[in-house]
């Protein structure tokens, strides 16, 4: 059975089983997005993002924390004011909550896939439609489909929310509560969003095909497309 088979099969069953968050907007967890994204997420399992909650654990990143402060000893897991960064949804709808399982059913304890892209509670079934259109009539749909249903394009805004919520930072959106890592306590914490986005940080990227057109379209896909992978069969 080929990709594009397997993953309608994943959407069909999904849909039976939906979870009242998915229907209302809300985030539907890194376990639901990799039952289609399978290899995107087997590359983002290897990055920083996926193991950010593991470095609010005591002892972990030790080194890092007495520069800012922190106490190295100290268990962070239950923090509200770090947990928003190390989590997927913090205090939204669907998303973490302090004392929730990180590798649950949904797997939010970790910098996920809706970090960047959105709750996918609203969109997953607009990927779901475009794909069977896309199969049976040839048709892409036009991606403020995907806009309308809350899946954000913005992923510079996204990084910033955290990477440059620090006191004095350039980022007009900064608010409590801060961050204790700025470029004042190590120079590797001064956040470029150009520099970052061509980094390992993110999932590898395969070549689209087709199902979506139109605006919007971040400044870096050109880019990523012309060396991105082919999708496996």
């Amino acid at each position: 059975m080929n990709r594009l088979l397997l993953n309608a099969a994943a959407a069909a069953a999904m849909l039976i089983a939906a979870p009242a968050s998915y229907a209302a907007g809300g985030y539907v967890g890194v376990r639901t997005c990799t039952k289609c994204h399978d290899v995107q997420g087997e590359s983002w399992a290897e990055t920083a993002h996926a193991k950010a909650f593991e470095s609010l654990k005591a002892n972990a990143k030790a080194e890092e924390k007495k520069k800012a402060k922190l106490d190295p000893a100290k268990d962070y897991t239950n923090d509200k004011d770090c947990v928003g960064c190390h989590s997927t949804g913090f205090g939204q709808a669907g998303g973490f909550a302090v004392g929730g399982d990180v590798g649950g059913q949904k797997q939010l304890g970790s910098v996920g896939c809706e970090s960047c892209h959105g709750p996918g509670g609203g969109y997953r079934d607009e990927h779901g439609k475009a794909e069977k259109k896309h199969k049976k009539e040839g048709q892409a749909t036009p991606r403020k489909a995907l806009v309308a249903a809350g899946q954000s394009f913005d992923y510079e805004k996204a990084c910033a929310t955290c990477h440059l919520s620090y006191k004095g930072s350039p980022h007009k959106g900064a608010k409590p509560p801060f961050t204790p890592f700025t470029p004042e306590v190590d120079a590797k914490y001064k956040f470029e969003y150009d520099k970052a986005v061509r980094t390992k940080a993110l999932h590898e990227h395969y070549k689209l095909k087709g199902v979506f057109d139109g605006d919007p379209v971040p400044a870096v896909r050109a880019e990523f497309q012309k060396n991105a992978k082919e999708l496996p069969e």
